[in-house]
C-alpha cells in the first residue's frame, strides 16, 4: 500500500496495521477515536503539530 498525505487514518490501519506504531511514535494517540477514522494524515498531523512529509516517509520505508 502506498502511502500519501490524503490517505485516510482508517484505511491505513485497515490495510497495514503494523503501521499504528509509527503513529503513535509520533504522537497520535489518538487513533481508536472514530472522528480520526476518516481523517487524511494531513489533517491528522496539521492537528497534532506533526510533519506530514515525514511521517509519510517513514510510514512508506
Amino acid at each position: 500500500m502506498k502511502i500519501e498525505k490524503t490517505t485516510k487514518i482508517g484505511d491505513l490501519l485497515e490495510n497495514a496495521p503494523e503501521k499504528a506504531e509509527i503513529l503513535l511514535d509520533a504522537g497520535m494517540h489518538c487513533l481508536g477515536c472514530p472522528a480520526s477514522q476518516g481523517e487524511t494524515l494531513e489533517e491528522a498531523c496539521d492537528v497534532h503539530g506533526i510533519d506530514v512529509d515525514e511521517l509519510v516517509e517513514k510510514l512508506n520505508s
